[in-house]
């Protein structure tokens, strides 16, 4: 049986979706922290548990009879996130899965300017570890966080942000869809896989500027020291160490963290990734 976690979130609910085009739905499992969420999933004959990052006991129970665990990583970052990964990850073994699949992201490394990237490396750290075999998903940078960021410029006619650098900005839907191949094809990848990214970069005045274009209206770019950016940040109600995390996203782009383009993806995905400009009109037609 294959396992995934947060199936009620953004990217674990689409990996599942996809999986379900792909094998019996008798033949997944999820782990999810509140079960009523999942009760779609649950009448299409998919096995609902539920499982938290928190509690061994509960997370053995939802991987019970697992082959395959895909772990998806958690929305927090530092020494709490690399906790729960590594509680997930004991659960996994312990289960006997035979193969542990984890949403990483291309520039992970300790060495990065980006808290959750250095959080995906000891992870990743921990997956070597572990003693099963791994595949750490790569994944590009997810368009939907280029999104937040741009916001309401294309209402408000200016965007003020730190500087950046490129960023290979890649859609939820195409990482999903290239876990479920991976996960039906198992032992494709040992270990991490090369960037799963989108086929170009961008950086965030290629996307005003994308904007601009598709709402025939003008949009500012104004760049932000980063003391500043911090400050608007905290005023507007974010905690200071998210702040500070939240710095360096653009930290990281301006050192090229998020510039690589591979075509790993584009081959798992039989066809071109969806492109940013796809991403960004959806956004636009929701504003």
């Amino acid at each position: 049986m294959i396992i995934v976690t947060g199936a009620t979130g953004q990217l674990g609910r689409q990996v599942v979706e996809r999986l379900l085009a792909r094998v019996p739905a008798d033949q997944v499992g999820v782990s999810v922290r509140d079960p009523h969420k999942a009760r779609n999933l649950a009448e299409r004959g998919i096995r609902v548990r539920q499982g938290s990052f928190t509690d061994p006991v509960g997370l053995a129970h939802a991987f019970e009879g697992a082959t395959q665990v895909l772990i998806v990583s958690v929305d927090a970052m530092g020494d709490e996130c690399v906790e729960r990964h590594r509680t997930a990850i004991e659960a996994a073994v312990t289960a006997g899965a035979r193969r542990i699949l984890y949403t990483s992201q291309m520039g992970a490394g300790a060495g990065s300017h980006f808290q959750a990237c250095r959080d995906h490396a000891a992870t990743e750290d921990q997956l070597r570890a572990c003693g099963v075999p791994f595949t750490s998903l790569r994944n590009g940078f997810y368009a939907s966080s280029a999104m937040h960021f741009l916001g309401d410029a294309a209402r408000s006619g200016r965007l003020a942000l730190p500087a950046d650098g490129p960023v290979a900005w890649t859609a939820h839907a195409d990482l999903a869809e290239a876990a479920a191949v991976i996960l039906t094809d198992e032992g494709r990848f040992e270990g991490p896989t090369p960037p799963l990214t989108a086929g170009r970069t961008l950086d965030f005045d290629d996307l005003a500027a994308m904007a601009a274009d598709l709402t025939g209206s003008a949009i500012t770019r104004h760049t932000l020291n980063d003391p500043d950016f911090r400050d608007q940040l905290v005023h507007q109600g974010v905690p200071a160490p998210t702040a500070d995390q939240l710095l360096g996203i653009f930290a990281a782009s301006r050192a090229g963290e998020f510039s690589t383009v591979d075509p790993t993806l584009a081959t798992l995905l039989g066809r071109e990734p969806v492109a940013v400009e796809a991403v960004l009109r959806e956004h636009l037609s929701q504003g």
